[in-house]
Order: C-alpha cells, then structure tokens, then sequence
C-alpha cells in the first residue's frame, strides 16, 4: 500500500553489497577465533505519498561467531547469512506498510522475519541446524538503519530529530507494556522522552581486551603484525590515552578467567587507567561461577573490584530457554544483558531474573535498539552500547546510538584495533570516529540529514550489488 500519512514512507527500492575484511589480529568470541567478516551494506529506497524519492543506507558485519556460535563450519553459517541476507532484499521492497520507520521496521519485523527465518531453516533441511533468531535481526539491521536513514534524508533532518509526535503516528504505547506492579506508563510517550539532552559529542572509549591479545612482550609470538598499530595493551593505551578496559573472559575456566583480570587490572592501575568491565560472552551457566571471581577479588585486589563498573553477559543468551537467577550476581556488580536482549520482551523477563542493565547494539536493528531503551530506561536500568568491531559506515549509527542512549559511560569502539585499515576512506571525513585519541571519541563531524554520514564524501567504490530489488506500483 502506498504512503497515506503526508510524512509516511515506504521502501521501494534496495541494493546488497558484501564487503569483507580480514582482521589484522585474532578477535575471541567466546569458545571461537574471529579471522575475518563480512560487513552487509545496504542501500534502500524509500518513498512517500507526494511520490518523492530518497536514499538511506545502513550498514553491519554479519559476526558468524557471535550470532550462531557453534560447532559448524564457519563457512557453513557464513554462507546462510549471506544467503538470509539476499534474501531480505525482495521481502523489504514487497513489504507493503508505510509510516515512520520505527513503525515499518517493527511491522516488518513482527510480521516478516520470523516466516523468513523459518523458510530459510527448513531449506537448509531438517537435519540442518536452524540459524538463530539474533542471526536474523543481525542480517535485517542492515536494511533497519537504512530506512531510519533514508526518512531523515528524506525530511531534511538529522534522523534523531524524527522520533516524536510531530514524525510519528503512535507513541511507544502501541510497541511496549510495562513491567507488572510498576507504575510506568508509555501512553503519550515517544522515544525522544528517553533520550540524553543534549546528546553527547563525545565519548569515552572502551578498548576490547580480547582473549587473543598480548599483554605484555612475554605473550608475543612473532607472529604479529607489524603494520604500525600497537599490539601490547600498554602501547594502545599510551597512544589513544584509553582509560576504559573491557576483557574478554573465557567462562569456563576459573583460573584463567581470574588471572587475566587481574593481570589487565593490575596493567590499567600502572597506566591511571580507571574504569574495567569483564564480558563472558554467554559461556557461564551458574551464577556461583562469576560470584566467586568478584569475592576473590574483593578480598584480594579491593581496588581492581572497585574499577569493575559492570559486568556483561555471562550467561547463555537464550533467556527463555536458561531462566537464571542472577540477582546474586547484580547485588555485586551492575549486571548487562548483550545477546540476551534481542528485544524489550526479554529485557522484562531478564529484569524480573536480577539483570539491572541493558547493553544495547544497532546490529540488532535501529528500531529495536530504540525499543529497548525506552523500555530499559522507562523501569530505571541502565544502559550501555556495546560494539560488533563495527567498521565503516556501521560505525556512524553505532556511535550515534551511544550519543543519545545517556550511556554508563561512553562507548565500546573496537574495530579501529582489529581491522583499522578497513575504516580509511570514511576516516577521512570523520577522523575523530575511527582514532580515539585522549580516550575519546569526537561525533562533530557529524551532521545534516539522515545519519549524517556524508557519503558524497567518502571516497569508497563499491562491488557489484550481490542483489537488487525494485517495487513496481
């Protein structure tokens, strides 16, 4: 159907691209070894009932090993996320509803993703293992972002202006339900009542310690690179001034979990660096597990205990499927759901288990994202942006997220450590988003319509499309 609302839209044209870049080091998730990925850009058409046309784009890499961990081969998964991907392209441009893009995009994904995926399972056969829910909306936010883009575009303004009555047709009443035995209303509520005034224009950033990373010159191999970045901790927190450390832990092995946050805390104390987080990447199933570390370290290193500001998603993702009981762990430290939160929904159901915070990702679409952090905020958690190495374009809409999220503190930026190369040509027009320099982050380059990404600028030639669509009406 077309556009009725004199500000609705509707997309009516998209183009796939795959980019893939190699990491210049390891990246640890969880159990798996990341080596390279493939970053899905999108560029979508929208139009609205005066039949003007404009162009959005979005942007994400589609991190086999963090939405489908597994024992299967990773081109096997690589394969069906691209092939979910393709298929994406005709389900956005023959989907028929138009309105604001909060509104298109959780139509589409309330009534769209889930046939697609089941479609995409049973082709793959029913010996095969299905591809998971978070793989779906990894690959869709590609086109997600591009419509939030694009509407900005469209109206001539910053997409972040558009989140209001004066752009949209319901408020968050018609997306979202409150808690039970809270006294929290979203009737007459739009996103922009939750979000930072003003939005940051900078921010502080987290460095990923990975499992993989040297820490100091006992750990090199001599196998490193030598491409003019840092390897040893210390060297990327002497050059980008970091103060912000998130480590990466195993879960599955006490002693080693606990060895290296102590050995990165002690590091960080020895560089006035302030601030650690420790992420288990969904690998511990008792809470006992993580309690024991923050006891030990307590009575052990009190100062290390006390730079822990949280600590993120130790517990496996499927919330509904591992109902854990977690308050003993947040009455130590804040406790964020990441891949837990593919949704407010389950943002509810972790929030009633002990979880007090909510690490939010614009992998898992814009429109989710914003979803969630009403909600979150809305019941007094707290929130935080986490990072998918999110190189590019992906970038832009990521540090924007961070901006107006009103974070705990700043944001987690690590694709400039694993694949900086990748980032050159949009670096040359937003320098202060792909370097970090005084443990900062700078958002000034950003301005004008949509995400701001000022693509006329960027000096990037792109593949031939992997797929293209066109509505015909």
């Amino acid at each position: 159907m077309p556009p009725t609302h004199e500000l609705d839209v509707r997309p009516v044209a998209a183009s796939l691209y795959f980019l893939p870049i190699k990491t210049r080091v390891p990246l640890k998730f969880g159990p798996e070894i990341t080596t390279e990925v493939t970053c899905a850009r999108v560029r979508l058409t929208v139009r609205d009932a005066q039949g003007r046309e404009a162009v959005g784009w979005g942007e994400t890499p589609l991190s086999v090993q963090w939405v489908w961990p597994s024992t299967l081969s990773y081109e096997v998964r690589h394969a069906a996320l691209k092939r979910f991907t393709v298929l994406l392209v005709d389900a956005w441009i023959c989907f028929e509803k138009a309105g604001h893009p909060v509104e298109v995009g959780h139509a589409f994904q309330e009534q769209v993703l889930p046939g697609l995926l089941e479609a995409i399972n049973a082709e793959r056969g029913v010996d095969a293992e299905p591809m998971p829910w978070l793989a779906a909306l990894v690959c869709c936010s590609a086109f997600d972002l591009a419509l939030h883009d694009a509407y900005g575009v469209l109206h001539g303004v910053p997409t972040y202006q558009t989140y209001n009555p004066s752009f949209m047709n319901h408020d968050l009443a018609h997306y979202l339900t409150p808690a039970q035995g809270t006294d929290v209303s979203f009737v007459g509520k739009y996103p922009e009542d939750f979000f930072a005034s003003p939005p940051a224009k900078t921010l502080p950033a987290w460095h990923l310690v990975g499992g993989k990373d040297p820490l100091d010159p006992s750990e090199l191999t001599g196998e490193e690179p030598d491409d003019g970045y840092p390897v040893l901790l210390r060297d990327w927190i002497e050059r980008d001034g970091l103060n912000c450390l998130k480590v990466k832990l195993r879960g599955d092995d006490y002693a080693w979990d606990y060895d290296r946050l102590v050995k990165v805390g002690q590091i960080a104390v020895n560089e006035a660096v302030d601030w650690l987080t420790a992420d288990f990447n969904c690998t511990v199933h008792d809470p006992s597990y993580v309690n024991r570390i923050l006891d030990q370290l307590v009575q052990e290193h009190p100062r290390l205990y006390g730079m822990i500001l949280y600590v993120e998603q130790p517990f496996p993702y499927e919330l509904e499927t591992h109902r854990i009981d977690v308050h003993s762990v947040s009455a130590r430290k804040p406790l964020f759901m990441d891949e837990s939160a593919h949704d407010w929904h389950l943002i509810r159901l972790g929030r009633a288990l002990g979880w007090t915070g909510v690490a939010l990702k614009t992998c898992k679409t814009q429109t989710g994202a914003l979803l969630s952090l009403c909600w979150a905020r809305a019941h007094g958690m707290t929130l935080m942006v986490q990072d998918l190495s999110n190189p590019m374009l992906a970038q832009v809409p990521h540090v924007l997220l961070a901006a107006h999220a009103g974070t705990i503190m700043g944001v987690e930026t690590n694709g400039m450590q694993y694949y900086p190369e990748a980032s050159l040509p949009e670096s040359e027009v937003h320098p202060g988003l792909y370097r970090r320099r005084s443990g900062l982050l700078d958002l000034s380059t950003l301005g004008g319509p949509g995400f701001g990404y000022r693509l006329e600028s960027i000096p990037r030639e792109l593949p031939a499309p992997a797929a293209e669509s066109r509505w015909i009406g």
